[in-house]
């Protein structure tokens, strides 16, 4: 599945419209940062910039978040189902970064996964307020590297039908279930960064993955059925 998975869910628009906006308001009051440098960070490893902003680099905080906002966005959307919580979340994680940049570990867990688990944290403290309420999204977010004109449109439709009974069979997954789908299949953690990132064992990692891919599989396979007979029973 994870080879897959890059194809299925696009990091910029397309049919899952998993991109965020760049934009973030930072206007949060707190200490004054240092003054932007006009040095490139662009190829600065992760690491570096977490090192940056801590210090309150402002030039290596937006470099990290035109880095970084898409996965985290994506962790958010896949998690809740819903696209404004997902975009609230995601500004919500980066000014936590502004404020605790110092408390990353470098060497624990890589930039990305500690991100993305601070948007898991986020994004389960809003199922506990929405009382676990996932809606489907629907395709209504185009991406703007998406073609006007689809050269197979019946290969297009069926590819968008695929990756729709997907999306909703992983948001039917408990949410213990769910976020290791996210974590490893969709973002590619490996077992190590996506275990700090969800701060359990590695063990637990992996016989969640194993049970959620399970459950996946049957969901996916229920669900053709289900289109099959609509199917049939329409051309009968």
């Amino acid at each position: 599945m994870r080879g897959a998975a890059r194809g299925l869910f696009p990091v910029r628009g397309g049919i899952f419209g998993t991109s965020i906006p760049a934009r973030l308001n930072t206007r949060c009051g707190r200490r004054k940062p240092h003054r932007m440098t006009a040095e490139p960070l662009d190829q600065e490893p992760d690491d570096a910039l977490m090192a940056g902003i801590a210090a309150g680099n402002t030039h290596a905080f937006t470099t990290l978040f035109r880095r970084r906002r898409n996965d985290v966005y994506r962790v958010a959307l896949l998690i809740t189902g819903r696209t404004a919580v997902a975009e609230d979340i995601a500004q919500d994680v980066f000014l936590a970064v502004m404020r605790e940049a110092h408390r990353y570990e470098a060497g624990r867990s890589t930039v990305a996964a500690w991100l993305c688990g601070i948007a898991r944290n986020h994004a389960r403290r809003r199922l506990d307020q929405d009382g676990r309420i996932v809606p489907l999204v629907g395709g209504d977010e185009p991406g703007p590297e998406e073609p006007a004109v689809h050269p197979d449109p019946l290969s297009d439709i069926a590819r968008a039908q695929h990756v729709e009974a997907l999306r909703g069979a992983i948001l039917k997954l408990p949410v213990r279930y769910r976020e290791v789908v996210v974590l490893c299949d969709l973002q590619e953690l490996s077992y190590a960064d996506a275990a700090a990132a969800l701060d359990c064992a590695v063990g637990t990692v992996r016989s969640r993955l194993h049970r959620a891919r399970a459950l996946l599989t049957a969901k996916m396979r229920e669900g053709a059925h289900v289109r099959n007979s609509i199917i049939k029973r329409c051309l009968a």
